[in-house]
């Protein structure tokens, strides 16, 4: 049974953007990152993303995060606004469902427990990710989006995963399923 989300954001980025120190700034874009449709290749990632194909970042090739974490950031930091959810720069950004609760983690007991598997489809057929670890958000949150974001996004900066098929996304409305 799928739950109903909604894609808000797409991402892909040739150039890493936040190289250097923060204090620096982020480095621009040669073109806007956001996109309305986006590429999947299984076991490859995004296609003109700057991860695509490369091994090292193979269990990282797509990010995600939950939308409403940056909804709660606002609230935690008296923004007088919801910050972008591009310039996190997480390839896809969700609306309905708390995704950070699918990435690999240890219990209490130091048990670890892998990421979960699941479906996303925005229309096209469903696409099938494996859930990795935490992305955890960097210094680069307190100059992008707001001064002590990082901080309070620990926990809330989405995940990692592997996309195990290929197809499309788009922005807009979507089906969620779990798996495992």
């Amino acid at each position: 049974m799928g739950i109903p989300v909604e894609v808000v954001g797409l991402v892909v980025s040739r150039v890493h953007a936040f190289d250097g120190r923060p204090d620096d700034g982020p480095r621009p874009d040669p073109e806007p990152v956001g996109r309305a449709e986006i590429e999947i290749k299984a076991e490859l990632g995004i296609v003109g993303d700057r991860y695509f194909g490369q091994t090292v970042h193979r269990n990282a090739a797509v990010t995600f995060v939950d939308a409403a974490s940056l909804d709660q950031l606002a609230r935690d930091l008296e923004l007088p606004a919801v910050p972008d959810p591009l310039l996190m720069r997480r390839n896809v950004v969700l609306r309905g469902f708390p995704i950070d609760t699918l990435a690999a983690h240890r219990t209490s007991a130091g048990v670890r427990v892998p990421g979960r598997r699941f479906t996303l489809d925005t229309g096209s057929g469903p696409i099938t990710f494996q859930a990795k670890r935490a992305a955890s958000p960097c210094a680069w949150m307190n100059v992008v989006l707001a001064p002590g974001a990082h901080q309070a996004l620990r926990r809330h900066g989405g995940i990692r995963s592997t996309p195990l098929t290929s197809g499309t996304l788009r922005v807009g409305p979507a089906t969620l399923a779990l798996l495992d």
